[in-house]
């Protein structure tokens, strides 16, 4: 078990100080929290990543906050899955131009 949790399904008012608030209850030590937020308008994404500070208070948060309600929704909590590489890119071959 990782130490990265992803929190989905969060409030757009939700922030990185209420998400370590929630995580941190009962004792949990929060090392990092990041609400994602959109590039161009700054609005948060709905999701968000809390590093833990031990295997042990990750497991805890998810047992304790998946499916819980924080600022007025449902949250979804799981462990943080490693990115996958994206290809290439894949660009659609140009289009050969004009014959005339």
């Amino acid at each position: 078990m990782g130490k990265r949790l992803y929190v989905g399904n969060l409030s757009y008012d939700s922030t990185d100080d209420s998400l370590r608030a929630a995580f941190s209850e009962d004792g949990r030590t929060v090392a990092d929290v990041h609400v994602m937020t959109d590039r161009e308008t700054g609005r948060p994404r709905g999701f968000g990543f809390v590093e833990m500070g031990s295997d042990g208070d990750a497991q805890a948060a998810i047992q304790a906050l998946d499916g819980s309600m924080l600022d007025g929704r449902n949250i979804k909590v799981n462990e943080a899955q490693e990115r996958k590489p994206r290809s290439g890119g894949g660009g659609g071959g140009g289009g050969g131009g004009n014959r005339w």
